[in-house]
């Protein structure tokens, strides 16, 4: 057994009267491709966005590494090692692809106000060294011939491909997709997988929160359900197939869902 990156206890959110996340419990492994599925409603994305600093838990703990991290921010969380995408893409849309991928990192001394006029000398050597980086981020991820269009002219598909290289930007141990392959068509889920599979081999770990089964099944290991806010099953992919009960109250949701 590996050691694990990410665990929960006891994780609870609560909207008003209505919890969306419920005493959950969750343990990732280092390299593992997680499927994280279940039903409209189920939890999944207050789920991330509880992992990713995006909402405070009502309730519990969320631990990185060994380290406590459940009241963080964002940004000090993807400082940490935790990178994620959104279902939806959010380019800066009359910025290059290039520029979007370059905005990435953190702390940027030409970020502050002192540092374009004290120290330019270091923030042209650092934009230089992030645009090489951002230009091999994106052609790893099939992006290079499209780096000076303007991200809101390329299609959904690349989008999720320009998620992916901001995030990458930050190299971090975790990565937590939120339906990579909603609205993408095969050839481009094909690259996106691809990408996905290498990078786990690199030892990067994921997080996919995913409705298509047939990529949870035929890419996740293991799998773990949600419904109504609760872990209703941890397996493998053969064994979430087989289970009735999430066959039938879950997937066949999902599948007319």
């Amino acid at each position: 057994m590996t050691e694990p990156i990410l665990q929960t206890r006891g994780l609870s959110r609560d909207f008003g009267p209505f919890r969306a996340v419920d005493d959950l419990s969750l343990t990732i492994q280092k390299g593992s491709i997680t499927g994280l599925i279940g039903p409209n409603g189920a939890g999944k994305s207050t789920c991330f966005n509880l992992l990713t600093g995006m909402l405070a838990p009502t309730a519990g703990q969320i631990m990185l590494n060994g380290q406590d991290v459940t009241r963080q921010r964002p940004d000090q969380l993807f400082s940490a090692g935790l990178g994620r995408t959104f279902q939806i893409p959010r380019p800066f849309s009359r910025m290059s692809v290039l520029e979007n991928v370059m905005l990435a990192p953190l702390n940027q001394t030409g970020e502050r106000i002192v540092g374009p006029f004290l120290r330019r000398a270091r923030v042209h050597d650092e934009e230089a060294r992030i645009r090489a980086r951002a230009l091999e981020v994106l052609d790893f991820v099939t992006l290079a011939p499209l780096a000076d269009h303007p991200a809101g002219q390329i299609s959904g598909g690349q989008m999720k491909l320009l998620e992916l290289a901001r995030v990458l930007m930050g190299d971090p141990e975790l990565i937590l997709l939120d339906e990579p392959a909603a609205g993408v068509n095969p050839t481009l889920t094909g690259i996106l997988i691809g990408k996905i599979e290498e990078l786990n081999r690199q030892g990067k770990t994921f997080v996919i929160i995913e409705h298509d089964m047939d990529f949870v099944m035929q890419h996740c290991d293991p799998v773990i359900a949600l419904a109504e806010g609760r872990k209703v099953f941890e397996g493998t992919a053969a064994q979430a197939q087989a289970d009735p009960v999430l066959l039938d109250a879950y997937l066949g949701a999902m599948a007319h869902g």
